[in-house]
This record gives C-alpha cells, sequence and structure tokens, in this order.
C-alpha cells in the first residue's frame, strides 16, 4: 500500500433522513485496522466520509462546542457515515488523517498562504501547502503482545524492558483534562511529559500497578525518557503533516510541520 494518504471516491451516494444524497469518499486509515478488534468497523482499515455541508460548518462556529473542545469531535461524527464507530476508540494518527481528509473534502488541497518563519533566518514567508502531499507514515510495527496492541522496548540507559500502547482519542481527552485539572491546582505546574508517558505505557519489568508505574515514570532517566518518546513516535501510526519548506530570503531547506490556524477549516475568510 502506498504511503499517500488515498481518497477514493464511493461507487454510491449514501442517503440520509432528509432524502437528500450527499457524494461520499472512501479514507484509509494510517494504522490499516491492525490495531483495533475484529469487532470493531475501524479494523476494515478504512471510513466513508460524505462531504462536508452548511450543517457542518455551523458545527465548526458553534461557541458552545468550541469552548468545550468538542467541535472537530462533532464534525466527524457527523461526516462519517457508519454511525456505530465510535470515535473515542480512533488511534490519534487514524483521528488526524480524517481531520485532514474532512478538509481536503470540504475546500480543496490548497491551505494557505500561512506565515511561516524560516528556522535558520527567521524570515517570515508567505506559503501555500498542497495538502494532497500529506503523507501516511511509513510504519512496519511489529505486535509483541498478541490481542493486546502491546510493543516492547528496552530502554538505553536503565535497560528496563518497557511495553507501551498507541494513544486512542479517549486518552488524548483524559491527558487534556489531566493537564487543565493540574494547572487549575499548580499554575506553573505541568505534566506533559510524564502524563503522556502514564497513558501510553502499560508496564516497566513487568510491574503494570498504575500507582507503582507512576513512580517509575516519573524517575526514569531524561535519556531513556526521550529514546522511548522518540521509538514511540517511529513505529505509531499517523499521518506526516509536514512539508518541505524554502526560505525565499536565505533558501534554506526544511521539513516544517503544517501549522493549523483558523484558516484550516475556513480558507476564504481572510484571517
Amino acid at each position: 500500500m502506498s504511503d499517500e494518504i488515498i481518497i477514493t471516491r464511493s461507487t454510491t451516494s449514501k442517503e440520509f433522513s432528509t432524502q437528500q444524497t450527499y457524494p461520499t469518499e472512501i479514507i484509509d486509515l494510517p494504522s490499516q485496522g491492525k490495531f483495533y478488534d475484529t469487532s470493531n468497523p475501524l479494523s476494515k482499515g478504512v471510513v466513508e466520509m460524505k462531504f462536508m455541508t452548511a450543517k457542518e460548518e455551523d458545527i465548526l462556529t458553534s461557541p458552545n462546542l468550541l469552548k468545550k473542545g468538542l467541535a472537530v469531535d462533532k464534525l466527524l461524527e457527523s461526516l462519517i457515515v457508519d454511525k456505530s464507530i465510535n470515535l473515542d476508540t480512533l488511534l490519534s494518527g487514524d483521528k488526524n488523517a480524517l481531520i485532514f481528509a474532512a478538509r481536503r473534502l470540504a475546500y480543496g488541497d490548497n491551505y494557505g498562504p500561512l506565515d511561516i518563519q524560516c528556522p535558520k533566518c527567521t524570515t517570515k514567508n508567505k506559503v501555500n501547502v498542497d495538502l494532497a502531499q500529506i503523507q501516511n507514515k511509513s510504519t512496519e510495527p511489529e505486535l509483541t503482545v498478541d490481542g493486546n496492541n502491546e510493543f516492547t522496548y528496552t530502554l538505553p540507559a536503565s535497560k528496563f524492558v518497557v511495553t507501551f500502547k498507541p494513544l486512542t482519542s479517549a486518552d488524548e481527552k483524559s491527558i487534556e483534562r489531566d493537564n487543565l485539572a493540574l494547572s487549575k491546582i499548580k499554575k506553573d505546574s505541568s505534566s506533559e511529559v510524564t502524563g503522556r508517558l502514564r497513558y501510553m505505557i502499560t508496564s516497566i519489568n513487568g510491574e503494570r500497578d498504575k500507582g507503582k508505574l507512576k513512580a517509575l515514570i516519573e524517575n526514569l532517566f531524561a535519556k531513556d525518557s526521550l529514546s522511548l518518546r522518540q521509538h514511540i513516535k517511529s513505529v505509531t501510526p499517523d499521518i506526516d503533516s509536514s512539508f518541505n519548506f524554502v526560505c525565499e530570503q536565505c533558501t534554506h531547506e526544511e521539513r516544517v510541520a503544517v501549522p493549523i490556524t483558523a484558516q484550516f477549516f475556513w480558507p476564504d475568510t481572510g484571517v
């Protein structure tokens, strides 16, 4: 299978309760469905989505949904044809692919012009990004614990053996809630690194007790923490949301992450 995010036209359109038909597209998931139970429709490795309408634009501008951080989830729920799909079970990388696909189907592949600051000379460049060039990451992960979607990794400094799992949409929401709660208690505190690791790591040297795992994670050597996070990123299915940037001023070339601004879903607002 090609690494490119593939969007293929469905041969039939779906009929909704209004008796109006909408064209749909088939979106290939970066995970190829390998990380889901066979009873989960996501195990097919594809998701059928309908084209965005004015109704979905209302979702994106709902002050209540935006305040609660639910606008994107409600958008995807509206666009996904199979209503039995539970968004909380989506791997984070698969969800990213659906978000980019929704934008492409709604407004096309051109995203910009964007202000991109050169990492070398700091000059601001006006750049248009071709979203059709965004690709699925090339990963060939091997599951090491059958049925549990766990991977094994030996930390370079401590030599501890760690098992971990890819994050789901539900995990990401829980991490955000935890960070928000911590910030209210201790305004200058952050658990961005250890908090995410607590949701990904399932055992260290066979220890699975959450209380003991929390202590082990917080006391990992920085070298081990960095190495583990880099390894997790390398094997987790996702999209490569970066593009080739060339500075007009100094000609510096670098892969730069696509910034998600107000223009992502509102390309004609002039924002």
